[in-house]
């Protein structure tokens, strides 16, 4: 059995590849994340993040409704094709509630045209109760929240739940916060491609499954990202009249990266063909691993300057920290591998 994409699926990140380097490349990373604090409407620290013309232009190519059925007025594809999209996203730092959007999809009007910006109770570490009704107290962290013209798993309105709410910094630049009440429990869509199919515990696991292979992918894309940055400086940079890549130490951190994106590579793409959930769970704790690890070790690659504001490594770091708060935490994810072992261990 070949596991490798298809022409069409390589086609399909390629696009992708190609209209994000065109509409959100590092001039307007950089951009972004350098414009006046109190710009936007994210909690008072960070300009806004989500471009919406770049959104619209996003749900025109499909992006949002990638799973959706053609007869809904979706692209009609599955998992797998979606992952290879996410993957993108997460290699271009993409801001934005991207997961929550595309599974708000088929349900909240103009998410999957792009027009609506749809957030979630996504931060289920942070206190509240997330998409899925992942338990937890002193109220829950919205991200994007005074972007948003919906909040999926939430009754109660964006503008509502912000005058409740109040900002909370983030380690992300281009990623706000707000902590509001913990929500109201709210009916959840049926995730598409019949994930939910089987499941003792209904479609609001499964539908956090989505989320989390999803962001999963965001992060794998991340972690490919700071490899090829790492390698590219260690090309490129010279100490003692030789590039610093000559060096073990650093043959030893850029092989290191390769290979921990590799393993999580795998495990995300066979995820995504499965839709298992504990093949899930097992692939958000690998990817949530490896783009904080990659970015830490692309850091010791760059040197001092990697630690600069200049330098593009700490953006994916602090994305990286805030992604392995979403939609399932290592915490929950190993939970469920080990509710799964057990299970298949027991007679």
């Amino acid at each position: 059995m070949d596991f490798q994409p298809t022409q069409e699926q390589r086609d399909l990140r390629a696009g992708v590849r190609e209209l994000l380097a065109r509409r959100y490349g590092r001039e307007a990373l950089r951009a972004a994340v350098d414009a006046p604090a109190g710009s936007g409407t994210g909690g008072g620290t960070a300009a806004a993040a989500v471009d919406r013309e770049l959104w619209r232009e996003l749900g025109e190519a499909g992006f949002f409704a990638l799973r959706l059925p053609e007869a809904d007025g979706g692209v009609g594809l599955g998992l797998a094709e979606t992952v290879l999209v996410f993957e993108e996203a997460g290699r271009a730092l993409l801001p934005g509630p991207l997961v929550a959007t595309h599974l708000a999809a088929g349900t909240v009007p103009g998410a999957a045209l792009g027009t609506a910006v749809v957030t979630a109770f996504d931060l289920v570490g942070a206190g509240g109760e997330g998409v899925g009704g992942a338990a937890v107290t002193g109220g829950a962290l919205v991200a994007h929240l005074g972007e948003a013209d919906a909040v999926l798993g939430s009754a109660v309105p964006p503008a509502a739940l912000l005058r409740r709410g109040e900002p909370v910094r983030s380690a992300d630049p281009l990623t706000p916060l707000h902590r509001v009440p913990a929500p109201a429990p709210a009916p959840v869509p049926a995730p598409a491609d019949g994930a939910a199919a089987g499941r003792p515990d209904g479609r609001a696991a499964a539908f956090r499954d989505v989320g989390a292979l999803l962001t999963a992918a965001l992060q794998l894309g991340s972690a490919l990202r700071t490899l090829e940055l790492a390698v590219r400086h260690a090309k490129e940079r010279e100490q003692f009249g030789q590039p610093i890549g000559a060096f073990q130490a650093v043959k030893h951190l850029c092989a290191g990266m390769l290979v921990r994106a590799e393993l999580a590579r795998t495990a995300v793409y066979a995820a995504a063909v499965t839709a298992d959930p504990a093949e899930i769970a097992g692939a958000k704790v690998l990817a949530d691993e490896t783009a904080v690890g990659n970015a830490r070790d692309c850091l010791q690659v760059y040197g001092g300057m990697g630690f600069t504001w200049e330098a593009d490594v700490h953006l994916h770091l602090k994305r990286a920290w805030l992604r392995a708060q979403q939609w399932r935490t290592a915490d929950e994810a190993e939970g469920l591998l080990a509710d799964d072992l057990l299970a298949t261990a027991t007679p």
